[in-house]
């Protein structure tokens, strides 16, 4: 069975002052991880300028103790790992402060769980908007990106998908012809989102539960802020 390159490939490869590929990796990692990293650390009551900081330094922490080429991704999922390592570095840099200032007004906020639940939810629509992107490099590609910002209405997280007939008309498509460009889309889109998944978990047999924490995210997310997350009704 095919596996694809993980996330811990990526953290293998990422270094400050490495050769192109471990720079590249590097900015990927920040790239995908950064909203995560950073809305658990505002979680835990710190400011904003405070949670910019502290998620750079964990990052830079991350690389100067070589944690990224020490993880063993047999151990679990990655968002599990990454986690993990950033409520232990926000212990440590608590733990520091606070013997600097020997409780000058330091305030240490216990909001793990809640933080986990923030992180939980952007590390979800960071799978997404991957999936989004590309989903839509493909379609560019083949000369159909007019045609992918219409179909895109009809994806998980667009606020109000047009008719099919409002669809079919703007890309001048019958709608036999338009039901079967969405059906082609949503099923790529399913497809390329399993694969966002499968690059964060140790093992093939881990994706279907991931795929299924990834919905019930989303879904949550999608409530609270109001955006309809929820697969779209079949085409009928």
């Amino acid at each position: 069975m095919y596996f694809p390159t993980t996330q811990w490939s990526l953290l293998a490869r990422a270094s400050l002052n490495g050769e192109t590929e471990a720079r590249q990796a590097l900015e990927e990692l920040c790239r995908r991880y950064w909203s995560p990293l950073h809305e658990f650390i505002r979680a835990r009551g710190h400011t904003e300028a405070e949670a910019k900081d502290l998620t750079q330094e964990f990052i830079l922490h991350l690389l100067e103790h070589s944690t990224l080429q020490k993880a063993d991704r047999l151990r679990g999922r990655f968002r599990s790992f990454l986690l993990g390592a950033l409520v232990r570095f926000l212990a440590d840099d608590y733990d520091h402060r606070r013997a600097q200032k020997r409780g000058g007004g330091v305030v240490h906020v216990h909001l793990e769980e809640a933080g986990a639940v923030f992180f939980d939810r952007e590390w979800a629509v960071v799978i997404l908007e991957n999936a989004l992107r590309a989903a839509q490099s493909e379609w560019e590609a083949s000369g159909s990106g007019a045609q992918f910002g219409v179909l895109r209405g009809f994806l998980p997280g667009s606020l109000e998908p047009p008719s099919y007939e409002a669809a079919a008309t703007q890309l001048g498509l019958s709608l036999p012809a338009l039901k079967s460009e969405l059906h082609r889309l949503r099923q790529r889109f399913k497809a390329l989102v399993r694969q966002e998944v499968a690059n964060t978990v140790s093992a093939p047999h881990e994706i279907d539960e991931e795929m299924e924490h990834l919905q019930q995210v989303l879904m949550d997310k999608g409530s609270e802020l109001g955006v309809n997350l929820k697969p779209q009704p079949p085409i009928s």
